[in-house]
């Protein structure tokens, strides 16, 4: 893992060459296809090096933090055409990818915790430095003070752990925790990043005050940060959460249920797929909660799924509000007229947002669906309304979007740029090969 780390490190002078755009762009994608090439079949930890090191879950969610990155430099070219900091931007942009990659591949909890809270500063800076609305100072501050507040108590309980059990190692610190506090604290911080009903509330503010860059990497990696804790913490706490878990699982598919219900009320295009995230993420903390194989595995398949799928809606959000300068429904009307090309995107991305085949995304709800039902039959209802819900609230999306009567303000179009359908392909590309492979992500533990 080391000569990743090392890698990354060395991309920082290329970041203040001043026409060093998409030199660095070709850097991040080659960094993701070296990375790729390690990919190893028998689901053993590698790459250890010193205390970091991949299992198959680090793994997905490191290709991932590469993939996604690479993305929102080729999604951010007009900061570099309008000659807005794109150096600093850049900069930004790996002190981000570096977090998370040391987030994802250490094996030690208190460094865990460090990067994480580590990632939350280039996010901040995103938003408040190339954010659209003055009001991006206050979704800022919910989203820092939400995670801050959740977080302190979980230091506190990680160096209790360590005066108790004398490790911080996330693969030796299997000794089973009966308190209901430390059980609190420690997970409270995942249940504000994933996020769960009830402490949601900073992340359609984030969303919408984001610049395109700042959504893609918050639904497509930084919500994944909650579910990747909670699925390494969890073998700690694994005879109190058979007793208290359901209390998450109730909340999570109920709140999921509001939330789909809020989606049809919004006339904000990137509200409502902000929205849509919370309903799927409440799907992976019902999946993670129950404890049992299919879950994790489910949990697993949807992280990898939403992040590819929502980050590709957040995409289309952006090249419409580039044209029309508006997320309203209200103006971004009949634009199957205009792009008929890129109406088929939309719809591509629609469908897999409602799970349809052959997306990942289908994959993933039908393993958590039958982890949900297998823990309790009585989860059919809110699972059968989480379903349907959000192939109503992907067709709204989609036919407002698309159909109607044109916006009279306007009075020049862009058809659309390759550089943008290119970025389209390569969200939709894995995010419906990936379920011809699986079978991969159904052996991680």
């Amino acid at each position: 893992m080391m000569k990743y780390i090392f890698m990354m490190l060395f991309m920082i002078p290329l970041s203040f060459l001043s026409k060093s755009f998409w030199l660095n762009l070709w850097a991040y994608f080659l960094m993701s296809f070296i990375f790729l090439l390690v990919f190893r079949t028998d689901y053993s930890v590698f790459n250890i090096s010193y205390i970091f090191g991949c299992d198959l879950l680090s793994y997905v969610m490191i290709i991932l933090s590469f993939w996604i990155c690479s993305l929102m430099l080729l999604a951010s070219s007009k900061l570099y055409i309008k000659k807005n900091f794109y150096n600093m931007f850049m900069l930004l942009l790996l002190m981000l990818l570096f977090s998370l990659v040391l987030t994802f591949s250490t094996m030690n909890l208190f460094i865990l915790y460090l990067f994480f809270e580590m990632s939350l500063i280039p996010t901040l800076i995103l938003i408040l430095g190339w954010g659209y609305q003055p009001e991006r100072i206050q979704a800022g501050t919910y989203l820092l003070f939400y995670t801050m507040l959740a977080s302190l108590p979980m230091l506190v309980s990680i160096f209790f752990y360590y005066s108790n059990f004398h490790t911080l190692n996330l693969f030796m610190m299997m000794s089973s925790i009966d308190y209901f506090m430390l059980y609190f604290c420690f997970n409270m911080v995942f249940f504000v990043k994933m996020p769960m009903y009830f402490v949601h509330l900073w992340l359609p503010k984030a969303h919408v005050e984001a610049p395109v860059s700042g959504s893609m990497i918050l639904a497509g990696v930084m919500l994944k940060l909650g579910g990747y804790g909670l699925m390494r913490l969890m073998p700690l706490f694994i005879n109190l959460g058979m007793k208290i878990n359901f209390i998450m699982i109730v909340i999570s598919l109920i709140g999921g249920m509001f939330v789909s219900f809020i989606c049809i009320r919004q006339t904000d295009i990137k509200s409502l797929i902000a929205y849509s995230s919370v309903a799927h993420m409440g799907l992976v903390l019902g999946g993670i909660m129950t404890l049992n194989y299919w879950g994790l595995c489910g949990a697993l398949v949807m992280m990898l799924a939403h992040g590819l799928c929502s980050s590709g809606l957040f995409c289309l959000a952006n090249i419409s509000y580039e044209r029309l300068l508006s997320r309203s429904l209200f103006l971004n009307k009949g634009l199957i007229n205009l792009m008929p090309s890129m109406s088929l995107w939309w719809f591509l991305f629609s469908s897999s947002n409602m799970a349809a085949p052959p997306s990942l995304n289908l994959l993933a709800e039908i393993m958590l669906i039958n982890s949900l039902v297998n823990w309790s039959f009585y989860c059919m209802i809110p699972l059968s309304i989480l379903s349907f819900m959000s192939a109503v609230y992907s067709l709204y999306l989609y036919s407002y979007s698309q159909h109607g009567k044109l916006s009279l303000s306007l009075y020049s179009f862009s058809m659309g740029l390759s550089r943008e359908y290119l970025l389209l392909l390569l969200h939709w590309l894995p995010l419906n090969m990936l379920i011809l492979k699986g079978d991969m992500f159904t052996l991680w533990i």
